[in-house]
């Protein structure tokens, strides 16, 4: 239990990088709405789809393999486990950017950015950054650093909606007022490009604050120990490729198979897409804290460290129905986070929210493949998701639209969290408590139905009723889980 109690401590300061950063670029989806038309704001989800799938392959599966190879028997140092991964990852994106200088005008085509040749380059370095950087940030999850981490994202998160709210808001504002203080430097037209421009800057100053944790280790480049990460990661590599492209292939699907106003819808498709974010914020803070703690715990020995992995389970499973089951009975209001011409995709929310949950059953799942040094397993689960996901695009979006995407999302996710369930249990059985967390689905399920489907009839009285709901999950979680109020605030020492 002490060591769920750190996963905890862990993901709960993780979060406040993951989940207050995401809440606040969120935040910027109001202003883009507002500001840019659905095509055009169809081009921003379009680019930056293609590149969450760039940052992908240029990190190549390198954060596990070096959280395995740090706590390998075999290699005792760790910091020449971290040397060598940034040398590997330092050769690889200086090649890919300099690959895309050499090829911009047909890559500009292909990304939909003919003419607008700077917006490719912008984000091409800007992901050649981040790639070079997630190792460090790595290294300071190692470390068990996490308030630094944190304060490191904050300031990358803190500082590109800085730059944003200066370009598409002050900028114009003074353009209009003195437009000598801004006109050296200011091209009214240069429009999304701002956005693009304020993530590299953004994205450089961050690397710049990580240098000291790139100088002070010493560098020790071992070839052999990279050709063993490599081998060890490479399966990692085609999971995350198809993971990605789980995510983002229906965003780049879509121009071709929608038609007419393929980018407009897009744009709708991608805004309500945020707001199911608020999953993905809590996922991605689970992450941040769960592989360190998965390869610390497999160094222990008994029924201990099994206990440990099945109470993972269950809370991430219980916090992620709670935030399902707020998401869905606020809806009302956060929808006011995109202008009301995007509101016509409010009905992909409540699917996207339990696709995103399904993935994180499965990244909780993919444990077992990752202990075992089997990770060619996590390659097949991915490339299943990824047939399912092309098939059901393929056949839903020319008749549904972006709803087909939604639902593409949640099937894909679900058979791979089935799939690994059903592989796990034989080839390193946990022992989850299946029954205990379908009975918590199975409640969020019943008031989720009560909250969005039963009204009072004022909505003021809709949303008391819903608080009400929420209160009763709380409740039977606590009183299964034989948890008191006391028990969840800090005792002093």
């Amino acid at each position: 239990m002490a060591g769920v109690k750190s996963l905890a401590k862990d993901t709960a300061i993780y979060g406040v990088s993951s989940i207050v950063g995401r809440f606040l670029n969120w935040c910027l989806v109001p202003l883009y709405t507002r500001l840019f038309p659905e095509e055009m704001y169809g081009v921003v989800t379009y680019v930056y789809s293609i590149v969450a799938l760039a940052l992908i392959v240029l990190t190549y599966g390198m954060e596990t393999g070096f959280f395995r190879f740090a706590n390998h028997e075999r290699y005792s140092n760790p910091d020449e486990v971290y040397s060598t991964s940034l040398a590997s990852l330092g050769c690889t994106s200086t090649l890919f950017f300099a690959l895309v200088l050499m090829f911009l005008g047909p890559i500009s085509r292909g990304m939909e950015c003919e003419g607008h040749g700077s917006y490719v380059w912008m984000m091409a370095l800007a992901v050649a950054i981040d790639a070079y950087s997630c190792m460090p940030f790595a290294y300071l999850r190692y470390k068990k650093r996490p308030m630094r981490f944190a304060m490191l994202k904050l300031v990358n998160i803190g500082l590109n909606i800085a730059l944003n709210i200066f370009f598409l808001l002050v900028c114009p504002w003074l353009m209009r007022v003195a437009p000598q203080s801004v006109g050296w430097f200011y091209m009214p037209g240069f429009g999304i490009g701002y956005i693009f421009l304020s993530n590299l800057i953004a994205s450089a100053v961050t690397l710049v604050m990580l240098l000291p944790d790139v100088v002070h280790v010493p560098m020790r480049f071992n070839g052999r120990l990279l050709r063993e990460m490599l081998a060890y990661s490479f399966p990692l590599l085609v999971l995350g490729i198809a993971g990605i492209m789980n995510q983002t292939l229906d965003k780049i699907l879509y121009p071709l198979l929608a038609g007419s106003d393929a980018m407009a819808g897009l744009g709708i498709y991608g805004a309500n897409y945020k707001i199911a974010i608020v999953m993905v914020m809590f996922i991605q803070a689970f992450r941040f804290a769960y592989e360190p703690f998965i390869f610390s715990q497999s160094r222990e020995r008994g029924e201990s460290k099994m206990q440990a992995y099945r109470d993972a389970m269950k809370y991430f499973v219980i916090f992620a129905l709670f935030i399902f089951l707020v998401v869905m009975y606020y809806l009302d209001i956060l929808r006011y986070f995109v202008r009301p011409d995007y509101w016509a995709g409010l009905k992909v929310v409540p699917v996207v929210m339990a696709a995103e949950l399904f993935f994180g059953v499965f990244f909780n799942l993919s444990l077992w493949y990752k202990l075992t040094d089997r990770t060619i397993w996590g390659t097949w689960f991915s490339l299943l998701g990824l047939s399912v996901t092309v098939a059901l695009n393929v056949l839903l979006v020319p008749r549904f639209g972006y709803m087909g995407c939604a639902w593409a999302a949640f099937c894909c996710y679900g058979v791979m969290m089935v799939a690994s369930y059903l592989v796990g249990r034989a080839k390193y059985p946990i022992g989850y408590d299946v029954p205990r967390l379908l009975f918590y689905a199975a409640v969020a399920a019943i008031l989720y139905a009560l909250g969005c489907y039963v009204s009072l009839g004022a909505q003021w009285l809709d949303f008391i009723y819903r608080a009400m709901l929420l209160g009763i999950y709380c409740a039977i979680v606590m009183c299964r889980e034989h948890l008191s109020p006391s028990m969840l605030i800090p005792r002093k020492k």
